[in-house]
């Protein structure tokens, strides 16, 4: 079979027909969730899907890319404003140090919870032990992946929100946007932990280059703040490739994984550059159309034979410690003061979305041999099962909305 008939059929299979059943089921389901549902249901029937070239070669590459692309839009998001109605400003404005400390117990306390039960309750089980580092880091992996929120996800959830309720989506975007930085940022660290002492030893010269790169965007980006905020459109749209190409590299160079590296290249890149890009066009179309081969082929890569019935019992445990633990922590902790039970609670509601970021860190985790197969398989199903009731547990969840007034 062609290379070309193989991307056809992937096409069809992982981006066509989950379009199609998203566009039924009226958008209800985030579309992430469906190509890497699907794959799931493939993998645990052992689909002879491979018979027709199925993950493809081509689509392979094309949906990496993609997500790179969709990493490093994350990142120029990250100094972006998103769009709320003029109306929904109920919510004043917090101060910085609040919405600051708000994200971190919002993190913090799904991140230790979720590492604490692991280690003591799942790691001990047959084939949940990590192939390549010990069970204290293991169980940070799947602590970080239980923390996480979907700021991709997110951004179309809240956008789709009745305008009196979006300032309570708008404020869980912030903690969201401190969650996301966070997010990468212990990824580099539990990576560099995992690799110890060698991770500085035996560095050639292209690791210096890598990181004197990543200086080199840093202060570039700095100077073009200050002295070029206007430039020519092309000079902006020429930037873009390079920013991604490097970030990705100089990542690679360091031994962590090229997303992490798209992701800070784009969150390096002048924000008033950013705010000329169309970068939430370029995002939904890499998310609705690209993308999705990227997620069904994760949903297949996991092993059939490691989704047994202990192992989806495990993802519903870690269904409920991930959405108690992160509606907790807002309830305990608001980012904002004087918000009301149903202002918290709604807000914990949107900030427990996994979604894509959950699916990249386990990707990236499981690659680097952080997480078992039963893990990895554990934490797919509850990327699904969690961004799927994002939307439900908040309209039970949230204020009241009655001809266009919130009631508390």
């Amino acid at each position: 079979m062609s290379d070309i008939t193989a991307l056809v059929l992937d096409i069809g299979l992982f981006v066509i027909f989950p379009w199609g059943l998203w566009r039924l089921l009226r958008r209800a389901i985030p579309i992430v969730v469906l190509p890497i549902l699907l794959g799931i249901i493939l993998a645990v029937m052992h689909a002879p899907v491979q018979q027709f070239g199925i993950p493809s070669v081509l689509g392979n590459n094309i949906g990496w890319l993609a997500v790179l692309v969709l990493a490093f839009t994350a990142g120029l998001e990250m100094w972006q404003d998103p769009d709320v109605h003029p109306s929904a400003h109920t919510i004043p404005t917090p101060p910085l140090g609040r919405l600051l400390g708000g994200a971190l117990v919002a993190l913090g306390g799904p991140f230790l919870l979720g590492s604490v039960c692991v280690y003591y309750f799942l790691l001990p089980l047959h084939g949940w032990q990590p192939p390549h580092v010990g069970p204290l880091i293991g169980a940070m992996s799947i602590g970080l992946c239980i923390a996480v929120s979907a700021l991709p996800v997110l951004i179309g959830i809240v956008r789709e929100l009745d305008p009196v309720q979006r300032s309570i989506g708008q404020l869980a975007l912030k903690l969201a946007v401190v969650d996301d930085a966070a997010l990468w940022i212990g990824l580099v660290a539990l990576q560099f932990m995992a690799r110890g002492s060698a991770a500085l030893h035996g560095w050639t010269g292209l690791e210096f280059v890598a990181v004197a790169l990543l200086v080199a965007l840093a202060i570039a980006s700095n100077w073009a703040t200050r002295h070029m905020p206007n430039p020519p459109a092309c000079g902006i749209w020429a930037a873009v490739p390079i920013y991604l190409a490097a970030g990705s590299w100089a990542s690679m160079q360091l031994g962590l994984h090229e997303l992490i590296g798209a992701y800070f290249a784009g969150a390096l890149m002048p924000p008033r550059w950013v705010a000329r890009l169309p970068v939430e066009r370029v995002g939904t179309f890499s998310l609705i159309w690209l993308a999705p081969m990227f997620f069904g082929h994760s949903g297949l890569h996991i092993n059939g034979d490691a989704l047994t019935w202990p192992s989806v019992t495990a993802s519903l445990l870690l269904v409920v410690i991930s959405v108690l633990a992160k509606m907790g922590s807002v309830y305990i902790f608001p980012p904002a003061p004087n918000l009301t039970r149903r202002q918290a609670l709604g807000m914990g509601a949107l900030l427990q979305c996994k979604g894509l970021m959950e699916i990249v860190a386990a990707t990236i985790l499981h690659a680097q041999g952080m997480l078992s197969d039963f893990a990895f398989a554990s934490l797919m199903v509850l990327a699904v099962i969690s961004t799927a009731l994002t939307g439900p547990l908040f309209r039970l969840l949230a204020p009241r909305t009655d001809a266009g007034h919130v009631t508390p």
